[in-house]
């Protein structure tokens, strides 16, 4: 896919990345604030993702994020609860504060099933709540180079969802999962990070967390790389998600820095960042209270 790297004049450079990622670390202390842990909350899709979710579990979660800033009034709320489609609504149902709902959708984690199960599903979910819907990029048709397929399902899902919310009065922000782990490489990181954008993806993120290899610093850099060879092209800003295996204060913190060393400042924000995690929340609130802390 050459003629994507001419198009947007970028092709990974992994020396260079990997020169970056090593200063980017190196300086993490010197970057590490409580107003940049506070950042890091405030982008967090709170997830809960097990095969033992009940509406129950999901419900006792919304209503802790509903409650937290009654006991911590100077933190930001995490961005969204992110849920399997068929508990979107549970959220939705139980939600009273400033969040949104986020659901993964169109056979989450593997993607492999039908183009017309995969739109029903995102469909369902936004019906049934869902303010962000989160896909996975159809790694059988990208892989065995079948791009045109990939694109096709990325399309297809991006006009359903975009319909369905129109019908109810609502807009809904579209997340393309690359499974970056798979995909190896940072060429084909590039790859499927051009491709998802071009079909619409409001962001483009890492992972799902269910792979042997998940959110990496090499993944994110290129990722972010192409999102900025992306803006300078088109003017569109496209939103990033690190997801899978951030547990951290740390982590965040590298990540932060990533987006900020690569996209700049005007993408520090919940519209175009967000981290994909289930046990970081508590791990930040430590970091910050300087005492452990279990709230999620």
């Amino acid at each position: 896919m050459e003629n994507l790297f001419q198009k947007y004049a970028y092709t990974p450079d992994r020396e260079a990345i990997g020169r970056s990622i090593e200063i980017l670390a190196e300086n993490l202390d010197n970057v590490v604030s409580d107003a940049v842990l506070k950042t890091c909350f405030s982008v967090m899709d709170l997830t809960s993702l097990g095969n033992g979710d009940t509406p129950g579990k999901i419900a006792s979660l919304t209503a802790k994020v509903n409650s937290f800033r009654e006991s911590y009034p100077s933190y930001p709320l995490p961005a969204s609860i992110c849920v399997f489609p068929n508990l979107a609504g549970v959220v939705a149902e139980n939600r009273t504060g400033d969040f949104h709902v986020t659901a993964v959708a169109a056979c989450f984690p593997t993607a492999q099933s039908f183009l017309e199960v995969k739109v029903l599903e995102a469909e369902m979910a936004v019906e049934n709540g869902a303010d962000e819907i989160d896909i996975v990029l159809a790694l059988n048709s990208f892989l065995a180079g079948d791009y045109e397929s990939a694109r096709r399902e990325i399309r297809a899902v991006r006009q359903a969802v975009d319909r369905k919310a129109s019908a109810l009065g609502r807009t809904v922000v579209l997340k393309v999962i690359l499974e970056t782990g798979l995909l190896v490489t940072p060429e084909k990181i590039a790859e499927a990070s051009f491709l998802a954008m071009e079909e619409g993806a409001d962001f483009i993120k890492t992972s799902t967390g269910k792979v042997d290899v998940n959110a990496t610093p090499v993944a994110a850099y290129v990722m972010c790389q192409c999102i900025k060879a992306f803006h300078e092209k088109t003017g569109r800003m496209v939103g990033f998600k690190p997801a899978g295996g951030i547990s951290s204060a740390m982590d965040a913190v590298g990540y932060y820095s990533i987006v900020s060393s690569v996209l700049g400042k005007q993408w520090l924000d919940k519209k175009y960042f967000r981290l994909g995690v289930s046990r970081l929340a508590n791990n930040l609130m430590s970091a910050i209270e300087k005492k452990t802390v279990a709230v999620f």
